[in-house]
């Protein structure tokens, strides 16, 4: 029988200092060769043990093998010019990356995410959930040099993640979920082909799809960019809709600490709803009834059999210790919840 109120990660976790560089999106790997990738496997485990630990009933493996989410894919990439990066302005020049460059058709290298995946399948019981980036998000993280329009070069990177996806499901995969902060910047882009792109990259797929629709980690652009949005947040009813109409069966947002009108869930009948009740962009730890209560107040539009406790994002440039105490949080809030609740 399924538990009530589920608990997961967004994505990604901090990465060990020993093996990458500390609180930072783009961190340097500390090692090289072979030496690196039995340490990208080494923190995998520790993070499947850590979220076993905790109690959350869905396991990811935090990304560790990934320098970013959207490039940890890209690498992987034939047409991609990772020698000769630009420096351009993303989600809409909020702020600046030195990007790769998209010079011909694009075509996958082979598998990109088998060996931590299987590793992480092989290493628990619990449901496992794989992240991968949305097209469209993609899309606003590369230089295009070769397509000449976003939606043609969106849907070539839909069918490679379509791709690696199906692959995914054959490793054991139970839940995919893909990326797509870029929603929540270019909503009428996302509503009219955002969504399809989408869909095309989850076509096929017969376990759960996701996507993870946030206001971007706890770093200074993202919070100088929310200050500039005012009271009320309502970027999501604009694309949440056209989710409703999708074939995706899972909507990640953010909640706590936001300034989402809660009532915007409402738009999201029929599917399993992912509500963020953990802060990434802040390092105050939530109490379990700080959690409890965000999810009392999710559920007076979303169906208790339809909520799964989530973090707002991913946890990549927190502190360790931070965010091992906020998987606590959740898992105990939720826990709380369901006396609350059932």
């Amino acid at each position: 029988m399924p538990i009530m109120f589920d608990t997961a990660i967004a994505g990604s976790l901090p990465k060990p200092g020993w093996l990458a560089e500390q609180q930072r999106l783009w961190p340097a790997w500390k090692l090289s060769g072979e030496e690196l990738a039995s340490a990208k496997s080494d923190a995998t485990l520790l993070w499947i043990k850590a979220q076993e630990d905790a109690g959350l009933t869905i396991i990811g493996d935090g990304e560790q093998s990934r320098q970013h989410f959207v490039h940890g894919f890209l690498e992987s990439v034939e047409g991609i010019d990772f020698e000769h990066k630009v420096k351009m302005g993303i989600r809409d020049n909020r702020y600046d990356a030195m990007v790769p460059q998209v010079v011909a058709a694009l075509r996958l290298k082979g598998r990109v995410h088998a060996t931590e995946a299987r590793l992480t399948r092989a290493h628990t019981q619990r449901r496992v959930k794989f992240t991968l980036p949305g097209p469209m998000t993609i899309v606003d993280t590369v230089a295009d040099r070769h397509y000449g329009d976003r939606r043609e070069m969106a849907m070539a990177f839909a069918e490679l993640l379509n791709q690696e996806a199906l692959a995914l499901q054959a490793d054991g995969v139970d839940i995919i979920q893909f990326d797509e902060p870029a929603f929540n910047v270019y909503m009428q882009d996302a509503a009219e082909w955002g969504v399809a792109a989408l869909e095309r990259a989850a076509q096929g797929l017969t376990c759960k799809t996701a996507v993870h629709i946030c206001y971007g980690y706890g770093i200074k652009a993202n919070l100088d960019w929310k200050n500039t949005l005012g009271g009320e947040w309502r970027q999501y009813e604009r694309v949440f809709p056209a989710l409703a109409r999708s074939s995706i069966d899972q909507v990640s947002l953010e909640c706590f600490h936001s300034h989402v009108p809660i009532e915007l869930m409402a738009l999201l009948e029929g599917k399993d709803v992912m509500v963020g009740v953990i802060d990434v962009a802040s390092d105050e730890v939530e109490s379990p009834q700080d959690v409890a209560q965000t999810i009392g107040r999710a559920l007076q539009y979303v169906p208790k059999v339809r909520l799964i406790a989530c973090t707002n994002c991913g946890m990549a440039p927190m502190r360790r210790e931070i965010a091992l105490r906020k998987l606590d949080a959740l898992v105990q809030g939720a826990a709380l919840a369901r006396q609350r609740y059932a």
